[in-house]
């Protein structure tokens, strides 16, 4: 995956890593704080029934920014195949800062009706759309600028190490403002705090970016740009590789957003936990998964990237049942889950992107693993949160766990398939 000839230099692969990394962290940190703070959120953009339902309501939009992902791989991953990385890396970061500066400064229902919502709902399809491209991009193209052997590392390691910074970030600046301003302050109007800070880090993000560049063709830099057409015949010729992507990312998107979003909105929505030990638990476990991430990446490029992936999706199967513990109010049930849990966590979403990665060939990489990744997270991954606190609901919160764990049973099957086939390009 990784080119010598006719390559930028190391260092400004370096710096070009910090670049792309840092939009991964502006997009994870957008989503996690529209997650973390769907409980605070709902009651201002949907009719106040009841605060489980507002917050169900909110979540549900939530998820409706996971329906666009599969339309940003498609569209903005054909761009990035036929014309090049950087023009699609630079587009998807402005698209997410101003969407959430809008929802930063956003009229409640009180004020506009019916609008604060369909507005609230038309930011998150463009932040869908952003994210589609951008996560399952930033890893190949992470990887296309390694260093031959250090793939997992940089793909792996180093961007989810910048994603979870944006999930601790969102994490500390939640529990941060609800610290300082109290529940009820946090509740009627903090909660704008983060996704304001959220926008200014785009802008900024945006800045560094403008000097990323261009892998599509290095080592090749006469080759002509591709069609539309012909990037979309490669793909179908690799549709399995495309499908492993789709139950590869859709399995770790469940188990994370269950463990990031789910479980903390049913404490508080569900559970009336307090909010700041919430937040608090949250951003120790990001913390937790940022420092984890470059060891994970590192253990893969030793001891390969395929291997370590498998052992990692093995170990979910399991784990995922812990989450049947909590069951009623207790803070330190929810600690112990969320923390046990986070460790094998880490070990999926660190390889996850990259993993998707290596099942594509580079030619048709960005748009192949756009719609597996867009699908994958979709159908599974945004509708996670949803679904776990919907079946708490009905009391059947024993089922969800059961559904992730099939999802991971599919993944390691479809993987194993795809390498059987010789549609493992990295990781062998």
């Amino acid at each position: 995956m990784s080119s010598t000839t006719d390559a930028p230099p190391r260092a400004g692969n370096r710096r070009a890593l910090v670049g792309l990394g840092l939009g991964n962290t502006v997009e994870w940190y957008d989503w996690q704080a529209a997650g973390l703070l769907a409980a605070l959120m709902g009651p201002h953009f949907f009719p106040n029934v009841d605060p489980l339902s507002a917050t169900l309501s909110a979540l549900a939009v939530f998820a409706v920014g996971f329906a666009a992902r599969p339309v940003g791989g498609v569209l903005l991953g054909t761009v990035a195949d036929r014309v090049g990385r950087r023009a699609v890396m630079l587009l998807s970061v402005a698209i997410m800062a101003v969407s959430t500066l809008v929802i930063a400064v956003l009229p409640t229902y009180s004020q506009i009706g019916a609008w604060a919502g369909v507005v609230l709902v038309g930011c998150r399809l463009a932040q869908g759309i952003s994210t589609g491209v951008e996560a399952p991009l930033s890893s190949a193209y992470a990887a296309e600028l390694a260093p031959p052997g250090h793939e997992a590392r940089w793909g792996g390691g180093v961007i989810s190490m910048f994603v979870n910074l944006g999930l601790l970030g969102a994490s500390l600046v939640s529990f941060t403002a609800s610290a300082l301003l109290g529940n009820d302050a946090m509740s009627d109007w903090g909660w704008r705090i983060p996704f304001v800070f959220g926008a200014l880090l785009g802008l900024l993000t945006l800045y560094l970016r403008r000097t990323l560049p261009e892998t599509l063709h290095a080592g090749d830099p006469g080759r002509a740009h591709a069609s539309s057409g012909e990037v979309w015949r490669m793909v179908r010729r690799h549709w399995v590789g495309v499908l492993a992507v789709v139950f590869v990312v859709g399995a770790a998107q469940a188990f994370n957003y269950a463990w990031n979003v789910g479980l903390p909105s049913l404490a508080r929505a569900g559970f009336h936990e307090n909010a700041t030990a919430v937040f608090g638990l949250t951003t120790l476990l990001g913390l937790i998964m940022m420092l984890g991430s470059p060891l994970v990446g590192g253990w893969a490029d030793r001891y390969k990237l395929s291997r370590v992936f498998l052992v990692g999706r093995v170990l979910a199967i399991p784990t995922v049942f812990l989450m049947l513990a909590y069951t009623g109010p207790g803070i330190g049930t929810l600690a112990t889950v969320l923390l046990v849990g986070g460790v094998v966590l880490i070990l999926n979403m660190t390889l996850y992107n990259v993993v998707g990665a290596s099942l594509m060939p580079k030619a048709c990489r960005a748009a192949g693993c756009g719609i597996g990744y867009g699908i994958g997270v979709a159908l599974f991954g945004g509708t996670a949160s949803y679904l776990l606190v919907w079946l708490q609901r009905a009391h059947l919160g024993w089922l969800f766990p059961c559904y992730v764990a099939v999802l991971c049973a599919l993944s390691i099957v479809l993987y194993l398939v795809a390498r059987r086939r010789g549609e493992v390009y990295v990781g062998e």
